[in-house]
Formats: C-alpha cells, structure tokens, sequence
C-alpha cells in the first residue's frame, strides 16, 4: 500500500468530486446554472450560435472565481490587489534611498570629518607659510 503526500503540506487540497475542490466544485455549479439560464433567455432571441458564445461568456468569471490560484491568492483576491494598487492609489511613488548606517552615526562621523578637516588645515598652512 502506498500513500501519497504532497511534498510541500500546504498545497495539500481535498477532492470531493471528479478531482474538483470544494471551492471549484461550487463555482461549477454556479457556473452551470448561469449557462442554462442564459441558454434559455437567448435561444430563441438570437439563434443557437449566438447564444453559445454568451454561455460561454457568462461562464467564464465564475470559472475564473473557481480554478485560478496565484501566488496563493484566489481570484477575488487578486482583483481587490489589483483594484488598490492600479486604480485607487495612482500616485506617483519616488524612491529616496537612505543610508541608515550614515543616520546612526551621523555625529560621529561629523565629528571624525572635523578633527581631520582640522589635521589637514594644520598641515597646508605650515606647508603655505613655508613657501
């Protein structure tokens, strides 16, 4: 008997019917409800062609609800990231970068540059005065 585990635990999902998730199984579901219901509005409006593509096309946001998974995100998730970050926050981001090493020890290395400035000074004035 053999048992099969995932490698990675978390990625580990539960199959409740034909292999489909719980989640994906109802998205199927509602899926194929909203198909019928729209095979039965069109049928006789717009002909048997027309009315396939609008199925198809009524299907396909709950097919996208159900299966896609990105970055462990589902795809509510994904749009409410993507509605944040592209429509309400459009502002222009500047990158300023800092040197945190400099910020700590900004009074030391004042007081270092300083007492060396000074050293030097010494130096080229009795270097001056001598020529």
């Amino acid at each position: 008997m053999e048992i099969k585990i995932n490698k990675e635990i978390r990625n580990y999902t539960e199959s409740i019917i034909l292999g489909l998730s719980l989640r994906q199984c109802f998205f199927s579901i509602i899926g194929c409800v909203i198909a019928v219901i729209l095979y039965f509005i069109f049928i006789d409006k717009v002909g048997m062609e027309i009315t396939s593509w609008i199925c198809m096309l009524g299907v396909v946001p709950f097919a996208l609800l159900g299966f896609i998974k990105y970055q462990e995100m589902n795809a509510e998730k994904i749009v409410k990231v993507a509605w944040r970050s592209f429509l309400l926050s459009r502002r222009q981001l500047i990158y300023k970068p800092m040197n945190i090493y400099y910020e700590l020890f900004k009074s030391t290395i004042e007081t270092q540059r300083k007492e060396s400035m000074n050293k030097n000074d010494k130096k080229f004035s009795k270097n001056k005065k001598i020529k």
